[in-house]
């Protein structure tokens, strides 16, 4: 064979074939996965989260498997397990969040100098968190697990009121009211403002100031006109 014969049978297109072809066997051996953009744990935790909220907020918590939160994220079962144990563990850090949310937004906004500005400063806050973190709120409305004791509706207003109590107490004391009362009357007001945002939450008019202005006008014009014994004039003594 001549030196020009064995340059000829070098660059054989046979041989660039075969070489090609050993190639695609090689990329065809790689896992699927490989392809797709790798999640520390941290953005996967966020990820699993961020799926919770959103099927626990169209479905409720009973509803909901973990199946189907792991199909949603694209993981297999045991990673949601190995991230939170269960169902039972991501929604109660789920609601955590979100009580810890709402209530640092109601805190930030009581700035106002007069007991009527701080009441409507608390019922507008709590407007804001339903408009803007409507699956938020739907989550903390909704009923929980038997063995969650803590992310309830009732809970919820509880933590909330505690935080108005004090104001109402001042209030009180300078109507001549029985200061000890406060931590019933604030459970109301409370109650009131937080039933009547569940209602918005979907009918969503008419727009969210006017809905706290006329709150605002119940709790504050009662609170104004308050008897000091009120008494039920339908219940014989």
């Amino acid at each position: 064979m001549t030196e020009q014969d064995a340059s000829e049978f070098d660059d054989d297109p046979l041989a660039d074939i075969t070489e090609i072809s050993s190639l695609q066997r090689r990329e065809a051996r790689r896992p699927a996965s490989s392809s797709r953009i790798r999640m520390s744990g941290q953005e996967r935790r966020e990820q699993l989260l961020d799926v919770g909220r959103k099927l626990f907020a169209d479905k409720g918590f009973e509803v909901v498997t973990v199946e189907e939160i792991a199909a949603k994220a694209g993981v297999s079962k045991p990673v949601v397990y190995e991230h939170f144990g269960g169902k039972e563990g991501l929604y109660a850090v789920v609601v955590d969040r979100e009580m810890n949310h709402l209530l640092a937004s109601i805190g930030d906004a009581l700035t106002g100098g007069s007991p009527r500005a701080l009441l409507e400063q608390a019922g507008l806050a709590l407007f804001d968190y339903i408009d803007r973190y409507p699956d938020g709120f739907r989550i903390l409305v909704r009923d929980s697990p038997v063995s969650q004791t803590t992310g309830t509706f009732a809970s919820l207003i509880v933590d909330v009121a505690a935080q108005v109590e004090h104001l109402l107490a001042d209030e009180f004391a300078s109507h001549k009211l029985d200061k000890k009362l406060a931590g019933m009357y604030s459970q109301m007001l409370v109650g009131m403002v937080a039933l009547t945002g569940q209602w918005w939450l979907d009918v969503r008019k008419p727009k969210k100031e006017e809905v706290v202005a006329h709150l605002v006008n119940l709790a504050w014009n009662g609170l104004v006109g308050m008897e000091s014994k009120p008494r039920l004039i339908t219940v014989s003594k």
